[in-house]
This record gives structure tokens, sequence and C-alpha cells, in this order.
């Protein structure tokens, strides 16, 4: 097979703070009379949001991009699609790329939807003809007929990325790059945009698709690369490279985790999450955890200030990256009025845990009155759940059954 991505020792630094240009004039003055003898740049930091990234993609291929919020999964594609360009390293890709990497990308906002897509077809180098071929096809995609002579401005945010991607997946491209298409749209259009990808894949197209849905990137990817820190830790197999991901946030079997060591963390730093321990009603701690038990959990923190209610949570993922639940005891009517210096810890009563066995993970954040300061977040814990005989039918349900059960009586006339 034919390689029509070809990546070699890629990097990407960017620089971030605050540059003379950006001050106003009495700012720089007042600068100028504090540092009178420093350098131009010396308030400049530089970030590396990729290094020495390198592999290469074959014709026909569906290659999932995954890792952490942060990983340089966006700025890979944007790289590949000519939005930015890259430091250092060699970029090869051949034939006609498409992309759709944020709602909206390539569109004219003054311009009909009819008119942006003869636009993105010129874009990418079609005639007029090729696009009049395809132009149903597109608008019956997108589902937005009613609306497509009406100006992109007056759209919803989910009608132009139905277009959007109508216009990407529809206009012959031998490349398509797809950034998080899935986290947005109901769930007719995400069935739709995974047919759509299926079929560029049976004609021979190549896929680059980056979702925090490892679910769909392991049906939908035969391969997958991890990027974690701008680099690429694994690349290999779909469901290992996930395996290998997932099994990245895991701590520890006897159901005490250390969290002092995290290093994806968020905010800063005024309050961390120190650790996370499972415990039975009794406070006893639980050796394993099974389907239905109750189940107590105590999440340990240090705060270096006094803060003023604050909000606990977490969000409980399958290990496939599907959302289950997200909560925190604010949601539940219970306010904590201020958090001292020093330990402490919050618990969480679950009444009945109503999973099926199957691994879980939690994503545990803090945040100030109004949830609009977050002090701690991407903190990752892992829960693991054990069969047991739930129905007293002295049969037990796997995860083959699904994610969750519930109380259930069945009866026949």
């Amino acid at each position: 097979m034919k390689h029509c991505i070809e990546i070699e020792s890629l990097c990407k630094r960017y620089r971030i703070g605050r540059r003379p240009n950006d001050l106003t004039l009495r700012e720089r003055i007042l600068e100028l009379a504090k540092n009178p003898f420093s350098e131009k740049h010396s308030h400049d930091e530089a970030i590396w949001a990729l290094r020495e990234v390198s592999f290469q993609a074959t014709e026909g291929e569906v290659i999932g991009i995954i890792g952490r919020n942060g990983a340089g999964k966006s700025t890979l594609l944007k790289i590949l699609s000519k939005i930015t360009y890259p430091t250092s390293g060699s970029v090869k890709v051949k034939g006609r790329i498409a992309s759709l990497l944020e709602v909206g990308t390539g569109f004219h906002h003054e311009l009909t939807g009819r008119e942006n897509i003869y636009l993105n077809g010129s874009i990418l180098g079609m005639r007029r003809s090729e696009v009049d071929k395809h132009f149903d096809a597109i608008v019956d995609f997108s589902g937005v007929e009613q609306f497509i002579d009406t100006p992109i401005k007056r759209f919803s945010s989910g009608m132009r990325l139905r277009l959007g991607f109508a216009v990407a997946a529809h206009l012959d491209p031998d490349v398509l790059i797809v950034d998080e298409v899935l986290a947005v749209g109901d769930a007719g259009f995400q069935k739709k945009c995974i047919q759509a990808m299926e079929g560029l894949h049976r004609s021979g197209r190549t896929v680059l698709f980056v979702s925090h849905n490892l679910s769909a990137v392991e049906n939908l990817c035969s391969r997958a690369i991890w990027l974690d820190n701008g680099k690429a830790r694994k690349d290999g197999q779909a469901k290992e490279v996930i395996l290998d991901y997932m099994a990245s946030f895991a701590g520890s079997p006897t159901g005490e985790f250390t969290l002092m060591d995290g290093q994806d963390r968020l905010g800063n730093g005024e309050i961390r999450y120190t650790g996370v321990k499972y415990f039975a009603p009794d406070r006893t701690s639980c050796p394993f955890i099974r389907s239905g038990d109750s189940l107590v959990i105590r999440f340990y923190y240090h705060a270096k200030k006094t803060i003023h209610c604050p909000s606990f949570g977490f969000r409980l993922f399958t290990n496939m990256g599907t959302l289950i639940t997200e909560t925190g005891n604010v949601i539940h009517g219970y306010d904590v009025p201020c958090v001292c210096v020093g330990d402490g810890y919050i618990e969480v009563e679950i009444e009945s845990l109503n999973l099926l066995p199957a691994n879980y993970y939690l994503s545990l954040w803090i945040t100030e009155l109004g949830g609009t300061l977050v002090y701690d977040g991407d903190v990752r814990t892992f829960l693991e759940v054990e069969p047991a005989n739930i129905y007293a039918s002295g049969r037990t349900p796997t995860s083959q059954q699904g994610i969750t059960f519930f109380p259930q009586r069945w009866t026949a006339p």
C-alpha cells in the first residue's frame, strides 16, 4: 500500500506569556521603568506541543488519535491541515485534504449555506461541476435543506457542524481529518458520521479521527496513536493502544489510590486531591467492590489556603471513555461552607452500585463558588467492579449485558 501521509520528527513550539507587542504604551513605559535592563522577550516562555512525532499512514487506513487534553492532538491535525506550520521536522501529505477541526471551520458567515458549499469546494480545488455532482447528497446528509439559502451566521452550532461534516465527507477528499465531531450533535447525526467515515475507508480514503469517545475509536479505527505530552507514546492496533492508554490512569487494586504524584492536573494548586479510598458502609476497607454493593468513596485533599464554598465532584466513565454520570456535593444540596488550610476529606455514600462487572474510572474535580475556577481537574482513579449474584438467581451478568442494571421483577399470566 502507498503511503499518503509521512511525518518525520515533527516538532511544534509555541511561545506563551505577554510580548511587548501585546502591551499598551503606558504598560511598556512602566515595564521599562521597572526593568530597564531586561531583555526584550524576557516574559516569553516556550512550550512544546509536539516533540519528535513520526508515523506513516497508508491509503484506506482509519487512524484514531487519542490522548489527554493538551497532549498535542489538535496541533497535529492543524499542521496536517496547513492551518499552522511545524517548528521542525517534515510533513508530506499526498492528495486532497478535507478537515473539520471546529464547528464552522472554513465557512464565511455572511454567505448562505449553498454558497459556502461551493466556497469549500473551490478551496479544495474542485470544479463547479464536481460540486454540482455532490450538492444534493451534501444537503440531504446535513439535514438543513430548509435553510440552505440562509446565511450561515443564522445557523445553530449543530447545523453548522452537520453542514461542515457533509461538505468535508462528500467532496471526494483523499484524506479526511476530523476532530471531535462526535462530541457535538445528536445520536442520529453521530451514526451518519460514522457511516460516512466507514464509506471513505471502503473506498480507499484515509481518515484521521480524534475523539475522547474511545468506544467509537475502537469500533471505527483499525489503528490508534496515543499522544502524551506532545510525544507519540504508542502506535499500534486500536484496542491494544486504548487499553494501554486507559491503564495509564490505573491506581492500586487494593481500594486505596495515592494521587500525590499526579502529573495531569489543572488549576493553581491551592487545593489538591491527595488520595481516594473505597469503604463499606461501616467504614471498613473494601478489598474488592461488587455489583450492587453499598459503597463509600472517600476523597482526601490538601488545601494551601482557606477555600470558601468549594464543590467536590467526579465524572464516572466506562473504560472506553463513555460518560455514565457526573455528580458532586452541590447538586445534591450538601454545601461545604469552607475548607481550612491543611488535610481533610469528603465522602459520598452510594446505596447501591448499579454497575455491571467491568473496569471504570473517575475523573475528579474541585471548583469554587459558581464553578468558575477549577482548582484541581483531570485527576483520575480506577474503580474495578466484580461480578455478584445481583438478581438472586444464581446467575451473574457480565459486561456483555451492558453497563448498568436496575431492580426488576418478571411475571407472566
